[in-house]
């Protein structure tokens, strides 16, 4: 059933019922609470308070993280707005149902939105009435908050999960490649059978691992790295095999970017690589740096010999050395006039111009190329270069912090491995900085994450303010306070924790200062 499905209604008992809309939502990861479950709960609901339902919005296998993608939602908050309903009321099963947005403002604008139109949102299944007093609005934000949490801690988990399993030696999704092949293997490892395309695991306890393929593919494979490192380019090999009605393992004709991905795929030789890009909570897909890919060297057997591998590498980027810059810029700029946008697979489809690993190579990554041409690309690669900004402030900030300490007589060591700053050789105290994050509702946030292994006596939280250039205010954790490994701060948050708050850091100063006894009497 998709998003435009109207689920069947209660037949109507009376003339005075008040009429009223049903959300239902259904996620992938609650398969257990069906849209037809809530509904049942929604009309009971509904026959004890004299209640009609009239509309039905159904979101199937949609996830309550954004509005993106829920279209039941996304039509009843429009015709809501525009004062077009015959129902008075919303009745959703719960407040997780409504949504798990990560900024919980975000779900209590929506409800606003309702209210302010004069359609009332009754939650169910809950244990408290919606009816705007303080009790139910503290139990309705908390509600908000774990909502939100549970997506946070499920992203967590899974990937943590999927990073012990690449570690492992299985693979996580996608497919096999050419001359490749998935194979399904059980708890035990003993093979179960090949995945065709399409095909999934059915059992929990299975796993996948990549196998070589045919051994006319594989031999295909080495071909294409013996044909490139005579000097053939990608295209002219793209275009033997197709002349030969050889396709690729999507059953598609060959292409230079196609040819050029297995040249550079470090599967070929038996590695596993996992977390290049990350999508995060439905937030936009932002590319990683190689400190943290997750790998695994040697996971699969090999299809190509890792000498040649390294020889290709090693040509792919000696081809780009005849380029200065300028003219590698130029063509990057070409290319963005001629398709009006520019991404790694497009510069490898061009015959013209260096691959995007050249790219990456002689300008560090592809967003600093992509920065000297003017070009801003949809995918939010801002993160890496936000990123990379805060990993060079973070020494400069503890020098900072070191030479200030020694001014006043603080004796400062630095453990070069955890970066712990240790004061007069009792205190330890760690710095942490906190890039601001926007959330779609505008709001800025802050994730602090603490070492747990470390254990310092105080923590400094340096939160940037929403350019990320600049600092915005500090925070002096004390590690009695400090439970968890992480913690989430908006821009106000309750009074406990904002008394650690500081606009400087002249208190630290004034704290770790030592002075006489007697000047202390």
């Amino acid at each position: 059933m998709d998003a435009q499905t109207q689920l069947p209604l209660p037949p109507a008992t009376g003339h005075n019922l008040i009429p009223v809309a049903a959300y239902v939502r259904m996620s992938t990861e609650h398969q257990q609470y069906s849209t037809e479950n809530q509904l049942d709960r929604v009309k009971e609901y509904a026959a004890r308070r004299g209640m009609e339902i009239v509309r039905v919005f159904a979101d199937e296998g949609k996830s309550g993280l954004s509005m993106k993608g829920r279209d039941s939602l996304r039509r009843m908050i429009a015709e809501v707005e525009a004062g077009k309903t015959e129902f008075k009321a919303i009745l959703a099963y719960d407040v997780s149902r409504w949504g798990r947005f990560q900024d919980a403002d975000e779900s209590g604008y929506y409800e606003y939105m309702c209210k302010r139109a004069g359609i009332a949102v009754h939650y169910c299944a809950e244990q408290f009435e919606n009816d705007g007093s303080p009790t139910s609005n503290i139990i309705k934000s908390v509600k908000r908050s774990m909502a939100g949490e549970y997506s946070r801690e499920l992203s967590t988990k899974v990937f943590q999960g999927a990073c012990r399993l690449i570690q492992m030696g299985f693979k996580q999704g996608g497919s096999a490649g050419f001359g490749l092949r998935r194979m399904l293997i059980d708890q035990a490892g003993q093979p179960k059978g090949e995945l065709k395309f399409g095909e999934q695991k059915s059992l929990q306890t299975d796993r996948v691992v990549l196998v070589p393929g045919p051994e006319e593919e594989q031999e295909i494979v080495r071909e294409i790295y013996r044909a490139f490192l005579d000097g053939k380019t990608e295209r002219e090999i793209a275009d033997a095999l197709n002349e030969k009605k050889i396709l690729t393992d999507l059953g598609r004709a060959w292409t230079r970017g196609t040819i050029h991905q297995i040249l550079t795929n470090e599967k070929y030789i038996g590695n596993s690589v996992y977390h290049r890009t990350s999508f995060k909570l439905k937030r936009k897909h932002i590319l990683n740096p190689p400190e943290m890919w997750i790998r695994s060297d040697k996971a699969f057997p090999a299809v190509v010999d890792p000498a040649l591998f390294a020889q290709a590498q090693v040509a792919i980027l000696a081809r780009a050395k005849r380029y200065s810059d300028e003219e590698m810029l130029t063509a990057l700029k070409d290319l963005w006039t001629r398709h009006g946008r520019v991404s790694g697979l497009l510069i490898d489809e061009q015959d013209s111009m260096p691959s995007s690993a050249a790219f990456r190579h002689r300008f560090g990554s592809l967003v600093r190329a992509y920065q000297l041409v003017g070009y801003t690309p949809r995918t939010d690669y801002a993160f890496l270069e936000i990123n990379r900004y805060l990993r060079g402030r973070h020494p400069e900030i503890v020098q900072e912090v070191i030479t200030r300490l020694a001014g006043i007589g603080v004796s400062v060591e630095r453990d070069p491995k955890t970066e712990l700053l240790v004061l007069d050789h009792e205190l330890t105290v760690s710095l942490v900085l906190s890039r601001c994050l926007r959330t779609e509702a505008g709001s800025s946030r802050w994730m602090l994450r603490f070492e747990e292994g470390l254990k310092p006596d105080l923590t400094i939280a340096v939160r940037m303010d929403e350019t990320n250039e600049r600092i915005k205010d500090y925070y002096l954790l004390p590690a009695i306070d400090l439970t968890e490994a992480k913690m989430r701060l908006g821009e106000n948050n309750h009074a406990m924790l904002d008394a650690y708050r500081f606009d400087d850091l002249e208190f630290f100063f004034e704290m770790a200062e030592r002075i006489s006894v007697e000047d202390a009497a």
